[in-house]
């Protein structure tokens, strides 16, 4: 009895370890334990339940963002400041569901509609809408039928389906990405097996951008990688392109046959227009190049938590843009067979309606013109606090919802420590969490950070 019960243990391991020996991470220790146990023929399971198949598994570090907001909650601090995730907020600071949203919600409800499945490809509607709101409807590629548009999981999952799709028909094709970058990029990237390096962005001296750095990292990259560009309100740094740099930007990669792949998670939230925050895809378009887009409606219609977003594939032909199509299904549906459908819904019946679609862009204006306000006032108070003479001046030519503060891991720490300002350690604070209240304090918090920790 205990030879056949070891050597169902032992066998079940065998099969974990592949082609180790019979007793494979077990600790003989723990094997002895377990024959000693054994009394009058029956065998004891106590010890050898201790022993887990899963004992070489590391504990995974935190996510560097949304570890702010748990370290946040746990602070009882009453002047304590979440600035860390980019999640819109009123000037109370609480959540913010669109008035819009709640009468798409009630429309669809009326409607009573059922809860089938969608198609691999989403909700036709939606990837209709979606489309046209990025690319424009009267756009040539739209009418051609040159975009191959597939609904995914929010932003990240679209940026997922597009990376697979590079892994899998462009091996070994390299994706450039911003340094710095949104810190889920790297993983995105790193989890299809698609091979990644930076281009410089960012200019430390003056917080701003580097741009003959930026243009030469992209001259120098491999003919026909993909450049990953940051649509509009660029995350971390909320530093954008101007239109002439974009031009210059797009004639390097159109030179060098590379693949624009641009990341649109802000449309209409950073300006508050949506065919001014999309100007910069309409362009390279415009240029008759190839290019991919991936699309989130988490920040401009609230639906965070709704997963809704979209990856757009502008191809040189109708017949290319509908094998793309057929690839993007192929490669979601072992990885999640199809989208949520409720999100989808609101987004097709907002966009498809002139009476919402105007409510929607005027709500858009008000979410972004509270940033902007509270962008102007936090500049106010560092300029007017701060007797140094140092030049505030980048925090009013970023825009969108971050500010990139140019402040290093240790002062960020004592941003959290001292004053409870809650915030990710390359120094981005997201002002969509701040107040005009709150302004005064943060720039005391900024001030003392900067000048006081070296």
């Amino acid at each position: 009895m205990a030879s056949s019960v070891l050597s169902s243990a032992s066998l079940s391991f065998h099969g974990i370890h592949k082609g180790k020996s019979n007793l494979g991470g077990i600790n003989k220790g723990k094997i002895d334990t377990f024959i000693k146990s054994k009394c009058f023929g029956r065998i004891s399971m106590v010890a050898a339940s201790n022993v887990s198949r899963f004992e070489g598994i590391t504990m995974a570090p935190p996510d560097p963002i949304l570890g702010v907001s748990e370290a946040f909650k746990a602070d009882n601090h009453e002047l304590k400041l979440n600035l860390g995730v980019g999640a819109y907020r009123t000037e109370e600071l609480q959540p913010y569901v669109l008035n819009v949203v709640k009468k798409a919600d009630k429309l669809l409800l009326e409607k009573g509609e059922n809860r089938e499945y969608l198609p691999i490809e989403g909700l036709a509607a939606f990837n209709k809408v979606t489309a046209e709101l990025l690319f424009g409807a009267d756009n040539p590629v739209m009418k051609q039928q040159r975009v191959a548009t597939v609904q995914g999981l929010s932003g990240t999952g679209s940026l997922r389906l597009a990376a697979a799709l590079i892994e899998r028909y462009f091996p070994g094709a390299k994706v450039l990405i911003s340094a710095p970058t949104w810190g889920n990029h790297k993983n995105i990237f790193n989890d299809a097996g698609v091979p990644w390096s930076e281009y410089r962005y960012y200019d430390p001296k003056t917080v701003g951008l580097d741009f003959e750095g930026m243009i030469a990292d992209i001259k120098a990259a491999p003919e026909g990688s993909f450049i990953l560009l940051h649509g509009c309100a660029h995350n971390p740094t909320g530093i954008d392109p101007t239109p002439e740099q974009w031009e210059i930007i797009a004639d390097v990669i159109q030179e060098k046959n590379h693949v624009p792949f641009f990341d649109i998670a802000y449309q209409g939230f950073a300006s508050g227009s949506l065919d001014a925050d999309a100007s910069s895809v309409r362009m390279f378009v415009a240029r008759g190049m190839e290019v991919i887009a991936a699309q989130s409606y988490s920040k401009n219609l609230g639906l965070y938590a709704e997963r809704i977003g979209a990856i757009n594939v502008v191809c040189s032909s109708p017949e290319a843009a509908a094998r793309v199509k057929s690839q993007l299904k192929r490669i979601a549906r072992p990885m999640y067979s199809n989208p949520p459908v409720h999100g989808a819904r609101i987004v097709a019946n907002i966009v498809g309606d002139s009476t919402l679609f105007s409510e929607w862009n005027a709500e858009m204006e008000m979410m972004a013109g509270r940033i902007k306000n509270v962008r102007h006032k936090l500049f106010d108070n560092l300029s007017s606090k701060d007797k140094s003479g140092k030049d505030w001046s980048f925090v009013l030519k970023q825009i969108g919802m971050f500010s990139f503060t140019g402040l290093n891991k240790a002062q960020c720490d004592n941003m959290t420590n001292k004053w409870h300002v809650y915030m990710t350690k390359d120094g981005r604070i997201s002002l969509a969490g701040l107040s005009l209240a709150k302004c005064e304090y943060l720039a005391d918090a900024i001030i003392d950070s900067y000048h006081n920790v070296s």
